[in-house]
């Protein structure tokens, strides 16, 4: 065996040589030998030529080959594969180098097509995913990749199943691993971070102390609220009590000048009055110029007996014209067109 070219010559008993690439050689190495009686493993696709030409695919199971004529050419695998895909360069919308790397799940529909539509097509795959990620990511901007990471997967599938129909291959998902950023761009972000979080800080703060503020404001509302309702209650029950005071003191009063006029029209009155009269001038005299310096006294004020007899001249003067003035108020009650009786007729 002779290396010419990063290509592989191989010997064979015929008068030709055949050329095999590297990815030719990697698939050659696993292929089983055609045994007339072959037993294929279950998830797995054998391609089989006849004579250079395709003849058939081998399933699972026990399957009969000619020698010599038939060989089997490439051996697919159904399982779901999983590439790692290297990291990579790529440039955001807004002229940010980063570096990404990421995980490709796909799986082989059809041998036919992965056989004879791609030389590798693990290879072609892995091109197309790094391709394909470099064309997302120059499309977002710094801050809607790592928030838009899920989209972006879901762009990069799409847009590989949209090339690989014809290879017979479908991705099932892709999956970024890790983001890298420039040094200075991470520091920025983590200021960037830092100013966020005192923002929040800060506003939460201001927002506790209006709270706060609004809380004191409606207590002394509520406060001032309570202590008018309780002066008005206070006024109220008050006046209450100053009015029902003032009640009493009337019927108390009633009641005395009724037991008064009681009992001086009873026999012995005029006397009972004329010793009231003069305990309250005695009691009088002992309270001159003791609220004020002028007083005004009569010429006999020394006479006790004549100051007894003219008030009591007063009291019968006053009698005497209170009992005339009833008699003419029930006159002119009877007199009134109300209490008249109808001519009879």
């Amino acid at each position: 065996i002779i290396r010419v070219a990063s290509c592989i010559l191989i010997p064979c008993h015929c008068t030709f040589v055949l050329w095999v690439t590297p990815a030719q050689q990697r698939w050659a190495s696993s292929l089983p030998m055609n045994t007339l009686v072959l037993f294929v493993p279950q998830q797995e696709a054998w391609v089989v030529e006849r004579m250079g030409r395709f003849h058939r695919i081998l399933e699972p199971g026990l399957n009969f080959l000619i020698p010599l004529l038939d060989r089997i050419r490439y051996v697919q695998s159904l399982k779901e594969i999983v590439i790692d895909v290297p990291e990579q360069s790529a440039v955001s919308l807004d002229n940010v180098t980063l570096q990404i790397d990421g995980v490709l799940y796909l799986r082989i529909l059809d041998p036919f097509k992965a056989s004879y539509g791609v030389e590798d097509p693990e290879y072609a795959v892995t091109q197309l995913a790094q391709t394909t990620m470099r064309s997302e990511l120059g499309k977002l901007t710094l801050d809607k990749v790592f928030r838009e990471r899920e989209s972006l997967n879901s762009n990069i599938v799409h847009s590989i199943n949209q090339a690989s129909d014809d290879w017979g291959i479908r991705c099932l998902r892709y999956e970024i691993k890790d983001i890298h950023v420039p040094p200075r761009v991470k520091e920025s972000m983590q200021m960037q971070v830092e100013a966020e979080r005192k923002k929040r800080a800060t506003v939460l703060e201001s927002e506790g102390t209006r709270e706060a503020a609004i809380n004191v404001a409606e207590g002394r509302k509520q406060a001032q609220i309570l202590a008018s309702e309780g002066e008005k209650a206070e006024r109220i029950n008050n006046a209450n009590g100053e009015a029902q005071a003032v009640l009493l003191k009337a019927e108390a009063k009633s009641k005395a000048i009724r037991v008064l006029s009681e009992a001086l029209s009873e026999q012995n009155g005029n006397a009972a009055a004329s010793l009231t009269v003069a305990e309250q001038y005695v009691s009088a005299f002992s309270n001159l110029a003791k609220e004020s310096n002028t007083i005004l006294l009569p010429t006999n004020a020394g006479d006790m007996s004549s100051m007894v007899t003219q008030a009591m001249a007063i009291y019968s003067t006053l009698g005497k014209t209170s009992q005339k003035a009833a008699p003419e108020m029930l006159e002119e009650k009877t007199e009134s067109p109300e209490n008249q009786l109808p001519p009879p007729q």
